[in-house]
């Protein structure tokens, strides 16, 4: 596995969303563009009914996205991390005790695909971080 953040681990990452089971179900009306920024780096992920259809590195100010989600390495470390510590488990946990952790943009449209969101970024969780 590539190391995280890289286009070559969100690829993986697109690729595990995709085929994810759950997702398929729950994923229907998840249509939108969320970013995720660690540090400095980012990434517009495109969604289409729950999977992600285009992953954008390093995004102009031509690529629209909806929300976002921003923290800095260390933050996403722990939360990728194998046997993460408490309050770095969850992405709600985060979003409510993490300070550095946060959710920018349209929140709402975040709140409106919640189940979805969470579920994908439970996957996110057990991919990891780096290659064990």
């Amino acid at each position: 596995m590539a190391d995280f953040p890289s286009m070559a681990w969100m690829t993986e990452f697109q690729e595990k969303v995709n085929a994810d089971a759950e997702l398929s179900v729950i994923g229907d009306w998840f249509d939108t563009a969320f970013a995720v920024t660690v540090d400095d780096k980012s990434f517009v992920l495109q969604v289409d009914h729950g999977r992600i259809s285009r992953i954008v590195e390093d995004p102009g100010l031509d690529v629209r996205c909806a929300f976002g989600m921003r923290a800095p390495g260390s933050v996403w470390g722990k939360f990728l991390a194998r046997d993460p510590e408490p309050l770095f488990h969850d992405f709600f946990a985060m979003l409510m005790r993490v300070p550095e952790f946060r959710l920018e943009g349209d929140t709402m449209v975040a709140m409106q695909n919640a189940r979805a969101l969470h579920r994908m970024m439970n996957i996110m969780r057990e991919m990891g971080g780096a290659d064990a």
